[in-house]
């Protein structure tokens, strides 16, 4: 009982603390020691921590830190070469000023799902969304939602082969690759996005019937430009075309793909299994695929603006420095939410919800994903979270009720881009904090 209630307690100060900007890097830490502690088991605290903490968190960066290495140096030099604005201008030049929330909700879209960091679009693309919607009149309290939707939504969770981190990290639980349950994706990105910008549509028209336009925001020419900004506007000072910005976006999924549907399924990996007993190649190959794809891309791009880098070491160490923070923080929450799997009173939070629905393991999954998601503030942590202290069952339970583990997949990596929006998750703030850095909303 006591158990049980030091759970919840950690969880509610967890979020409680994250929202007031709390890095996880510290609260993680303290609040799984804290949970050992209520529990009634004070002499397990500092084991608790060096043993099974720090355990899980070094096994999330061995399973998973190349991806997000080179998810955050790809989305850096997509930025720095000019890439990414090439992009964006090319889209909103053929949309028009009056298409300007599509416009936005396109370019974050064909940024994200071709591999490049939503932090990184968010940065890139606001500038423009701004000039955007000034042009077209609509409110500029719209843009967060718009940068949003583009940005970590159906890119993020729902459509087949994003490289994104979300939809890697069920592949060594269930077996399976970044392009699990392909339609049951893209329809689901198809809701997410068609959904969306209707609804953002109505509220521009509403505001607009209002006689509310773009606003008065007359400090968006004092301190605008936050450094890293300025950094990369003094570094794009070389322009690239719409096609070979596309390059690297297109390998990134089409390499993804011939590796994962035709070159590895002709290999023979018998020699590596007898190399490396231990390695589980089923649930290896999904990772590969896109590590290998990301270091392609990264290479092409180089290649292809070769004599036209300003300073290409500052870009590969910044791209390095970025995929720091993402990576520890969400190898802490894992990290939390062993410690939390390790107390006898999460056997009682376990069983209840595996039996939500016992004849169906996609609604308690589709619940469990959703619901740490929430109250971690990040998707990729919710979903590791759950993944490493019921991955296992639920792929029992999938293969008991008859359920392809794809299907499982796809259901918990959508289900991990619902809660994570709540008013303490890491990206809404992002998004949110560039109004202060670009005029007030």
């Amino acid at each position: 009982m006591f158990s049980t209630f030091a759970i919840v307690i950690t969880l509610l100060l967890l979020m409680f603390f994250a929202y007031r900007g709390y890095s996880v890097l510290i609260l993680a830490p303290i609040m799984a020691i804290l949970a050992v502690v209520l529990s009634g088991d004070f002499l397990s605290s500092i084991p608790a921590y060096t043993d099974v903490f720090m355990g899980a968190l070094s096994g999330f960066l061995l399973k998973f830190f190349p991806i997000f290495l080179l998810g955050a140096l790809f989305g850096r030099l997509m930025a720095d070469s000019g890439a990414a604005t090439a992009i964006a201008s090319t889209v909103v030049e053929k949309l028009g000023a009056s298409k300007a929330i599509l416009a936005v909700i396109l370019v974050c879209a064909i940024l994200t799902y071709g591999g490049v960091s939503l932090f990184v679009v968010a940065f890139a693309i606001y500038p423009i969304a701004k000039d955007l919607f000034k042009a077209a009149d609509i409110p500029k309290r719209l843009i967060p939602a718009a940068i949003a939707l583009g940005s970590f939504t159906f890119t993020m969770t729902a459509l087949p082969g994003t490289p994104a981190i979300q939809n890697a990290i069920p592949i060594p639980y269930y077996n399976t690759n970044v392009f699990a349950a392909p339609i049951l994706g893209i329809i689901g990105g198809l809701v997410m996005f068609i959904g969306g910008w209707m609804w953002l549509q109505s509220r521009a028209r509403k505001a607009n019937a209002a006689g509310e336009g773009y606003g008065q925001h007359d400090d968006e020419d004092v301190g605008s430009l936050s450094a890293d900004t300025q950094e990369t506007e003094a570094l794009n000072t070389h322009q690239t075309s719409f096609t070979v910005a596309m390059i690297p976006l297109v390998l990134v999924i089409g390499l993804n793909a011939i590796l994962t549907y035709i070159i590895f399924p002709l290999m023979e990996f018998n020699g590596l299994q007898t190399q490396f007993p231990e390695l589980n190649i089923a649930g290896s190959l999904g990772l590969w695929s896109i590590i290998i794809s990301l270091v392609v891309a990264c290479v092409v791009l180089v290649l292809l603006r070769i004599g036209h880098w300003d300073n290409l070491q500052k870009t590969i160490n910044r791209g390095t420095y970025d995929s720091m923070l993402p990576i520890f923080n969400t190898a802490s929450e894992v990290g939390y939410g062993a410690v939390i799997a390790s107390l006898a009173g999460f056997l009682i939070i376990r069983d209840s919800i595996l039996n939500l629905n016992p004849d169906n393991p996609l609604i308690s999954e589709a619940v469990a994903m959703t619901t740490l998601a929430g109250i971690t503030g990040s998707s990729s942590g919710g979903l590791s979270i759950a993944l490493s202290t019921l991955g296992e069952d639920y792929l029992r339970m999938a293969i008991n009720a008859g359920i392809d583990p794809e299907l499982m997949h796809r259901v918990a990596v959508m289900a991990a881009g619902g809660l994570d929006t709540l008013p303490h998750s890491g990206a809404v703030i992002t998004v949110i904090t560039l109004g202060t850095m670009f005029g007030s909303f």
